[in-house]
C-alpha cells in the first residue's frame, strides 16, 4: 500500500472508536454498494490529509505511490521501448496522463470511478487520466485491489480506485506550485483555484487547474547523451481541467448530485524512427475528456434508498505527428482522432432484508444499460479508419449477512459476516457474462479482523482491439530476427483488430488478516494474500518485431514457408497491404508468416502477499505517525496452449517483484513535516539474462498551515523534494540504439525535483 495505508482522519475512519467498524458505517465504501456495508476485500483510503503531508499534488503522484499498482501502462514517464514488453501498446505513454495499473495487469484491467461513477475512457488502449482531476477537490481516493466485477461489471479484473469529491467545502481558495529537475527539464508551473459553499439542505465545490510542465530531453541526462536530439525522456505537457460537484436536497426524501468535468491536455514530445532516416517524429497529441453524471436519490420507509443515475462521457485523442528533416521543410504525417463515448443508465435500490441475532441483513439490486462508440478517424484525408460499438444490459444483487454480532456473546466469535454478490451482463458483442463473489468476515476478538473472498471476473475486449484495421506488411527477414536467411528473403507480418475476441476472465481469491489491537489503539497492521487466475487474455502475441522470428516464445505465431495461397488468403483478410521491405513482393522470397493480431492466447497466474501498518505515537509537543507498506508480487504468463509458463514480475518492462513505502509524518499544530523512502526491486533483462540494482529513492515534504487571524488566516506552504538523493535509475543494455537504456515503466528520469507551493484560502 502507500505511504497512508489507512486513513487516519476522523472524518473517514472510525476504527480507532469501534474496533468492530472496520469499514465507513454512514458512507458507501468502494467494493460494496451496500450503505455502511463491509467489504471482503481490503480497502487502501488515502485521505486529502495525507496527500498533503507527503507532497502529492495530483492523484498520479498518489498511485504512483501504492506498491500494489505498476508504474507501466499510461504514465508520462513511460518512454519509447517499453511497449516490447508483454503490455505491448498499452505499455506506453498515450494521454501524458496517469492510469491505474493494479498489479500489472494493464490500465485496461483497472475500473476507476469518479463518485462511484465509471469514468470515460481513451479509446486508444482504454485509460483513465486520473491526474486530471484537481485534487483541491478530492476528499479521498479508495483503491481496491481485488476482483470487483461481481459488483462493477467489466474491467475491474485486477481492481477498483474510486475519486470521492468533497462535500463540505467553504469559500475560495488560490495558489500556485512551481518545480523543477535539479538535473534539467520538467520545469513546472502550476495554478489552482477550488470553490465552495454549503446549505442547509446542500452544497457545491468547483475546482479549476491550469498546469504546464517542460520536457526531460535525453540529452539532459548524461546516461541517455547517446540518443539522437531531440529526443525526450519526458514528455511536456499542458493541462487544463475543470470540475463541478452539486449536491441538493428536495423536501425531506429527495437528495440530487451532478458531478460534471472536462480536461485538455497537450504534448509534446519526439523521437528517432530509426538510425538509418534522416528526419525524426515531433508528436503533439491533444487530450480532451468530458464527464457529466447526475444522480437523484429516493429515502423511503423503512430506511430504504432508491436511485436512478445516468452517465455520459467522451475521450477525444488527436494524434498529431510531424516528420521533421533537418534540412527541409517538416511534413505532418498523421492527424488522426481515437475517439470513444460512452453513455450508462442505472436504477437500483438498497434496504434492509430481514433483522437477524448479528444484526441486520440487507441487500441491494439494480440495473442498467451501458453503450460503448468508438471511432478512428483521419483528419488529413477526411475519412473513417475505424468504428465499432458495444452495449450491454445488466442486472446485479449483492446480499450482507450478519451471521453472529458482539451483542451475541459468542465465545470465539465476535463478529461473522457472510457476503455475496452476483451480476449478469448480456453484450451484443458476444453474448452473457455472469460473475460470482463470495465474503467472508469473522473477528475472533475485538484486536483482530479476518477477511477472506472468492470470485469471477471478467474483461470484455476493448473496442480497438476489435475494430483496429488489420495491416498485412512485409519485411526483409533479417528485419524480423532472421539468422542465415537468404539473399532478398521477406516476411509477411499480419497485424492488428480481431472482431471475434471473446471476454477475458479471471479467478480471483483473497485473505487478509487485519491486527487492530484495542489496548494500542494506534496501531493498525494488514497483510493480505492474493491470487488471480486470469485466462483468455487479449494480447498482441508479437510485441518486438525485431525479435519475431528468433525468440522461441514467438514460435507458435509464425508459420513457416508459407504457400502463396495461404499468403494472399492474409493480404485478402487485411484492410491494407503495406511493402516496406525494399524490394517487389514475390511469393516465393517469404519465408514466414507472422500472425500479430490481437487474440484471446494468454493465461496469467499472478500471486503475493501486500503487508501494511501505521502507528501514531505523541512526540514532544507534537503527534509522529509512522506508516508503510509493501507488496511482493510473483505473475507469470502463458502464451498458448501448451507452452512453458515465463515470468512476468522481475522482468524488464514489468512490475518488479518487490515495491515498498515507508516513512513518518511529524506534525505540530499547522506544521508538519514528512519523510518517506520508496523502495523498487531490480528486474531482469532477458536478453542478456542481467538483473538491473534496486532502486531506493526518498522524499520529503514541509508544509504549515496557518490559523493564525487575520491577513496570515487561510495561507498554506509547501516545500517538497522527491528522490530527495538524485539517484539515477539502474540502467541495462538495449538491442535498440534509439531506446533509453532503463526501465521507464519501473524506474524514474526525473532525479531530484523540488517544488514550492504557496495557497491562500479566502
Amino acid at each position: 500500500m502507500s505511504g497512508a495505508p489507512l486513513e487516519q482522519d476522523a472524518t473517514v475512519s472510525s476504527r480507532t472508536k469501534d474496533p468492530d467498524a472496520v469499514e465507513l458505517d454512514t458512507v458507501h465504501v468502494t467494493g460494496t454498494r451496500i450503505r455502511g456495508g463491509v467489504t471482503p476485500s481490503p480497502v487502501v483510503t488515502i485521505g486529502i490529509e495525507s496527500i498533503r503531508e507527503e507532497g502529492f499534488k495530483d492523484l498520479g503522484e498518489v498511485i504512483r505511490s501504492i506498491p500494489q499498482n505498476f508504474g507501466g501502462g499510461q504514465n508520462p514517464g513511460v518512454a519509447a521501448g517499453a511497449s516490447t514488453g508483454s503490455g505491448g501498446l498499452a505499455n506506453q505513454n498515450i494521454t501524458g496522463g496517469s492510469s491505474l495499473n493494479l498489479r500489472g495487469l494493464g490500465p485496461d484491467a483497472t475500473l476507476t470511478l469518479l463518485n462511484g461513477r465509471r469514468m470515460t475512457y481513451g479509446g486508444f488502449v482504454q485509460t483513465v487520466d486520473i491526474s486530471a482531476i484537481p485534487v483541491e477537490a478530492v476528499e479521498r481516493i479508495e483503491v481496491v485491489a481485488d476482483g470487483a466485477s461481481a459488483i462493477y461489471g467489466s474491467d475491474a479484473v485486477a481492481g477498483v480506485g474510486n475519486v470521492i469529491l468533497r462535500r463540505d467545502y467553504e469559500g475560495v481558495q488560490v495558489g500556485a506550485r512551481y518545480g523543477d529537475s535539479a538535473d534539467g527539464g520538467l520545469g513546472t508551473r502550476e495554478y489552482t483555484a477550488t470553490a465552495g459553499a454549503t446549505w442547509s439542505t446542500g452544497g457545491f465545490i468547483a475546482a479549476f487547474k491550469d498546469s504546464t510542465v517542460d520536457p526531460i530531453h535525453a540529452a539532459e541526462r548524461d546516461y541517455t547523451r547517446q540518443l539522437r536530439p531531440p529526443t525526450t525522456l519526458y514528455p511536456g505537457s499542458d493541462l487544463r481541467s475543470g470540475l463541478l460537484s452539486l449536491h441538493q436536497s428536495v423536501g425531506e426524501s429527495v437528495d440530487v448530485r451532478v458531478d460534471a468535468l472536462r480536461t485538455r491536455r497537450d504534448q509534446r514530445y519526439a523521437n528517432w524512427p530509426s538510425a538509418a532516416v534522416n528526419y525524426y517524429h515531433a508528436f503533439a497529441p491533444r487530450t480532451t475528456a468530458h464527464l457529466l453524471s447526475p444522480t437523484v436519490e429516493f429515502h423511503g420507509p423503512r430506511d430504504w434508498t432508491l436511485w436512478a443515475g445516468a452517465t455520459w462521457g467522451r475521450d477525444e485523442r488527436e494524434q498529431l505527428e510531424t516528420r521533421v528533416f533537418p534540412d527541409a521543410d517538416a511534413v505532418l504525417r498523421t492527424n488522426d482522432c481515437y475517439c470513444n463515448e460512452s453513455r450508462a443508465y442505472e436504477v437500483g435500490g438498497e434496504g434492509p432484508l430481514l433483522a437477524m441475532q448479528g444484526g441486520e441483513a440487507r441487500v441491494s439490486v439494480g440495473a442498467g444499460y451501458r453503450s460503448n462508440d468508438f471511432l478512428h478517424a483521419n483528419y488529413l484525408t477526411g475519412t473513417t479508419t475505424t468504428e465499432g460499438r458495444d452495449a450491454s444490459r445488466y442486472a446485479y444483487a449483492e446480499l450482507s449477512l450478519p451471521l453472529i454480532g458482539p451483542a451475541m456473546a459468542v465465545t470465539g466469535v465476535r463478529r461473522l459476516e457472510a457476503t455475496a454478490a452476483l451480476r449478469s451482463e448480456d453484450y451484443d458483442s458476444f453474448g452473457r457474462v455472469t460473475t460470482p463473489k463470495l465474503g467472508l468476515v469473522y473477528a475472533p476478538s475485538a484486536d483482530y479482523t479476518l477477511k477472506s473472498s472468492w470470485g469471477r471476473s471478467f474483461k470484455t475486449p476493448t473496442l480497438f482491439q476489435q475494430h483496429w484495421d488489420r495491416q498485412a506488411v512485409l519485411y526483409t527477414a533479417p528485419t524480423l530476427g532472421a539468422v542465415g536467411a537468404p539473399a532478398g528473403a521477406t516476411a509477411l507480418v499480419l497485424g492488428g483488430g480481431n472482431p471475434d475476441l471473446d471476454p477475458e476472465r479471471a479467478r480471483t481469491l483473497t485473505a487478509s488478516v487485519a491486527f487492530h489491537p484495542v489496548a494500542a489503539p494506534n496501531l493498525e497492521m494488514e497483510l493480505t494474500w492474493f491470487d488471480i487466475d486470469y485466462t483468455d487474455r487479449v494480447v498482441q502475441p508479437v510485441t518486438d518485431y525485431a525479435q519475431a522470428l528468433r525468440n522461441p516464445l514467438y514460435a507458435q505465431f509464425v508459420q513457416r514457408a508459407p504457400s502463396a495461397a495461404e499468403l494472399q488468403a492474409v493480404i485478402d483478410s487485411a484492410d491494407a497491404f503495406y511493402n516496406v521491405a525494399g524490394a517487389p513482393y514475390v511469393p516465393g522470397n517469404v519465408l514466414a508468416l507472422v500472425r500479430a493480431e490481437y487474440v484471446n492466447v494468454a493465461r496469467q497466474r499472478i500471486r503475493g502477499l501486500d503487508l501494511s501498518g501505521s502507528y501514531r505515537m505523541d512526540l514532544g509537543a507534537g503527534r509522529l505517525t509512522l506508516r508503510g507498506s509493501g507488496s511482493w508480487l510473483d505473475s507469470s504468463q502463458q502464451s498458448a496452449a501448451g507452452q512453458a509458463d515465463y515470468a512476468l514480475s522481475g522482468v524488464l518492462f514489468n512490475p518488479a517483484k518487490v515495491n515498498a513505502r515507508l516513512g513518518g509524518v511529524w506534525a505540530v499544530g499547522g506544521l508538519s513535516a514528512s519523510t518517506f523512502a520508496n523502495y523498487t526491486g531490480g528486474v531482469t533483462n532477458t536478453a542478456d539474462d542481467e538483473k538491473t540494482a534496486s532502486f531506493t529513492t526518498w522524499d520529503a515534504t514541509l508544509r504549515y498551515a496557518s490559523d493564525r487571524p487575520g491577513a496570515w488566516s487561510g495561507l498554506e506552504l509547501s516545500l517538497s523534494a522527491q528522490n530527495l538523493l538524485n539517484r539515477a535509475p539502474p540502467l541495462h543494455t538495449t538491442l535498440n540504439s534509439l531506446h533509453a537504456p532503463f526501465d521507464s515503466t519501473n524506474y524514474s528520469a526525473i532525479g531530484r525535483f523540488v517544488s514550492v507551493s504557496v495557497s491562500k484560502h479566502f
